[in-house]
């Protein structure tokens, strides 16, 4: 019983835990929901657990990470905003990386 229990808080502790976080210089970096007129400056596949172990993890906390590794990508390659390609498939998505300030 005491295994379960602990089992269970366990899942639930690792479930509200973010494990990814945002690079400094990806703060400026700009989320947009379309393809803007821009320079492309390349793309991006990125990706994060969507289970652990049996558990499922919150759709929206994975977009979120999904994003925030997206943005970390874009200051490498000269990038200030950034659009999804696609939805998340299982922990995984791509997206554009664009330049619009001149």
């Amino acid at each position: 019983m005491i295994r379960i229990f602990v089992t269970s808080l366990l899942v639930t502790c690792l479930s509200a835990c973010t494990f990814v976080h945002m690079a400094p210089s990806a703060t400026k970096v700009k989320v947009l929901a379309t393809a803007p007129a821009c320079e492309k400056r390349g793309e991006a596949e990125v990706s994060v657990r969507h289970k652990v172990g049996f558990y499922e993890r919150s759709e929206a906390q994975v977009r979120d990470e999904l994003e925030t590794l997206a943005r970390n990508e874009a200051p490498g390659v000269g990038a200030d905003s950034i659009s999804p390609l696609g939805p998340p498939v299982e922990g995984g998505q791509r997206w554009a990386l664009w330049r619009c300030a001149r």
